[in-house]
């Protein structure tokens, strides 16, 4: 079957690229934003950018550039859809592919979305608004079931039972692959010149982020090199981005996580606080909000003996594959029924 892939950056495409087992088998296209990670998939898979859009930019006091972006991921999205025809679009959301749902469903496809992993105690805009569209729909918890009776529950988060690889006196700090966040890396960097961190620190900073002394800073790395380093790095301090976390997880990495928050400007709301919350609750990281939770939370993760885990999504993707099967089964007999 012709699919459409359509995510926004970071987490949301990652989450798809788990699902590739079941994608490989068809011919797949992807529609995503201009990142690092997507740059990476485009040279691996044919793939479309359209620019970033969030009702957070309104929420941020930029509403007339919420509307500039608006306006041009539609028209992207309708060339796109009008060039390519998916027969279905699979969909992790969030802003960004919106438009990419919206046309694809006025041209005849089937949708299905797949609610953020992260997502177990409230549901994101994205499925509010996407899921009444979608002619099936995928969340993490029952909780969230209960908000979508015809929704189905796949909870991917798994516990990995599997010795801790050999790291190195090395520090990961990254910001992730949509927006700079100073206060994390001068945080880190006060406590690196105060002697309270003395691993090396690699911090990834984003685009125009700071550069602080005491500190390797490079604005964005390609996935495999995220990749290499998180399998050196003892300590990963990372923004509240579900596939930061899920990434430093899998290597077994003494994660520590400073969530952006909506109230001193630095995101669209605070999900990456639920995110990270939720993550704590299972204990998997150390949450902090400000330099002295850093601090604390960076003395705890080193007195602890960091958790493994990953995305298990094999029961989704037998979903997925039974699923597509079924409808191009159909698909074949409605055809033949006109031949």
């Amino acid at each position: 079957m012709r699919i459409c892939l359509a995510a926004s950056g970071g987490g949301h495409v990652r989450q798809l690229l788990d699902l590739k087992p079941v994608w490989s088998e068809h011919d797949v296209f992807f529609v995503t934003e201009p990142t690092a990670l997507g740059e990476t998939l485009a040279r691996e898979c044919p793939t479309h950018f359209v620019t970033h859009v969030a009702v957070g930019q309104a929420k941020l006091g930029r509403p007339f550039e919420m509307l500039r972006c608006a306006w041009r991921n539609f028209r992207e999205s309708y060339r796109v859809i009008r060039k390519e025809r998916p027969e279905v679009v699979i969909s992790t959301g969030a802003g960004a592919v919106f438009s990419t749902l919206f046309w694809a469903r006025l041209h005849g496809a089937k949708l299905i979305v797949i609610e953020s992993f992260a997502r177990f105690d409230r549901p994101s805009l994205f499925m509010r608004i996407a899921a009444p569209l979608a002619h099936r729909s995928i969340v993490q918890s029952a909780k969230l079931a209960a908000r979508f009776p015809r929704a189905l529950v796949f909870d991917p988060l798994r516990m990995l039972d599997v010795p801790r690889p050999p790291k190195k006196a090395l520090m990961f700090v990254t910001v992730g692959a949509t927006l700079p966040f100073d206060r994390m890396i001068r945080s880190v960097a006060e406590l690196k010149a105060s002697g309270e961190i003395p691993e090396r620190v690699i911090a990834q900073v984003g685009t125009g982020g700071t550069n602080a002394a005491g500190l390797e800073t490079v604005e964005t790395l390609s996935f495999d090199e995220i990749q290499a380093l998180l399998r050196d790095a003892d300590i990963v301090v990372s923004h509240g981005g579900t596939g930061s976390l899920i990434t430093a997880l899998r290597e077994r990495c003494r994660t520590v996580v400073m969530p952006r928050l909506f109230e001193l400007g630095e995101h669209y709301d605070n999900h990456q606080l639920e995110i990270s919350e939720s993550f704590e609750k299972r204990g998997l990281v150390h949450v902090a909000r400000d330099l002295d939770g850093l601090r604390d939370a960076l003395s705890a993760a080193r007195r602890t003996d960091p958790p493994g885990a990953t995305t298990d999504p094999r029961a989704l993707m037998a979903w997925l594959r039974q699923t597509l099967s079924d409808w191009q089964a159909s698909s074949r007999k409605t055809e033949a029924r006109f031949v």
